[in-house]
């Protein structure tokens, strides 16, 4: 069986596929492929088994990240939380694992990684010897029930009680994609990502996503008063609404204002008759995102990520990382505004 690569920006047929494929997503689309490649310079390929000519019945999409600080590798894909191959058949599957097994014997790449939603069947695992690793929860809200049987699922502590206290505080919602509201989501990430002790991804990836995707992305800031207390960026895609970014004032976390910004969407989405809200991937360490939110009443699932060589550190790797994690987090502590920013811009291009 022959594999064939194209490129997904300029080939109409992959638009075709994701728009009628059910297991497509906001990350498959090319605003997003498109996105990746002006903010990273990751160029993006679909491998099918359909040739030249005729409509495609499968593909599994990639970018190819070259660092001379990371490596060249092939990722599916870079700064999404889960990629689907689009491949209804094992053995078309199959066939598209074992072309990316040998790019890596034939030393194309270092290596490559993939990100599904769904984990693959075991025979396709073992037959493609692709070595899995599964980091990440992965959180869904049913929108179909009604308003009022979602609210009573909310945690009432946790949810119902804040949602009434954001209430009592008069908290004001703005929504759109301005770029006033970018900047004020932007200017929160800083700060929260200065409170994780990480720089900020660049201002250019939010621009580009808000242009890229146009209207299927919605940024909402919670105000007290004046004051930009909470923002988030989610994206629309068929019937779906994802959560992307969150980002907030820690002065203000009593407030409310990242709970009423989730409970706004909520609400817009089931006037817009959407179906699921993603709720985005959470690290399984990460204890108290992921029970924020379980407290929504969402479903979680762990994702399965594969990569093609695996190769477990040794103590001796995992003790000099740990120790340049942790140097490197008390420098961006420190770092002003600036440089943090300027640090992302700097080192995300490696990341992918």
């Amino acid at each position: 069986m022959t594999v064939y690569q194209i490129d997904p920006l300029r080939d109409p047929r992959w638009l075709n596929l994701i728009e009628a494929h059910p297991k497509a997503t906001v990350f498959h689309t090319p605003g997003w492929l498109e996105a990746l490649l002006r903010t990273y310079g990751y160029p993006p390929v679909v491998l099918t088994t359909t040739g030249s000519g005729e409509p495609l019945k499968n593909g599994l999409v990639l970018c190819k990240v070259s660092s001379w600080l990371t490596g060249s590798r092939l990722v599916s894909l870079p700064f999404s939380d889960h990629c689907q191959p689009l491949v209804d058949e094992p053995e078309d599957l199959l066939e598209l694992l074992k072309f990316l097994g040998n790019s890596v014997t034939n030393k194309d790449y270092e290596y490559v990684e993939l990100r599904p939603l769904v984990a693959f069947d075991p025979a396709i695992e073992s037959a493609s010897h692709v070595a899995n690793k599964d980091p990440y929860y992965i959180h869904f809200l049913d929108l179909r029930p009604p308003l009022d049987v979602l609210v009573k699922n909310f945690h009432k502590s946790c949810v119902q009680r804040k949602l009434k206290r954001a209430q009592r505080e008069e908290l004001r919602i703005e929504e759109g994609r301005s770029g006033a509201l970018l900047k004020h989501f932007y200017r929160l990430m800083i700060m929260t990502r200065r409170r994780h002790r990480i720089p900020p991804q660049p201002f250019d990836w939010f621009r580009n996503l808000t242009d890229c995707l146009g209207d299927q992305v919605v940024i909402r800031v919670a105000f007290k008063d004046s004051a930009p207390i909470a923002s988030i960026f989610t994206i629309n895609y068929k019937k779906t609404v994802v959560y992307k970014y969150g980002c907030s004032d820690a002065a203000f976390h009593d407030l409310g204002g990242m709970l009423s910004l989730f409970w706004r969407t909520i609400q817009v989405a089931k006037d817009q008759s959407l179906e699921e809200f993603d709720f985005g991937r959470s690290e399984v360490e990460n204890e108290g995102l992921l029970a924020f939110k379980d407290h929504w009443g969402c479903t979680r699932a762990r994702l399965r990520y594969y990569r093609f060589p695996w190769r477990p550190l040794t103590n001796k790797q995992s003790s000099e990382n740990g120790w340049r994690a942790g140097l490197a987090e008390q420098v961006f502590s420190r770092l002003p505004d600036s440089c943090l920013v300027l640090a992302g811009k700097l080192l995300y291009p490696h990341i992918g």
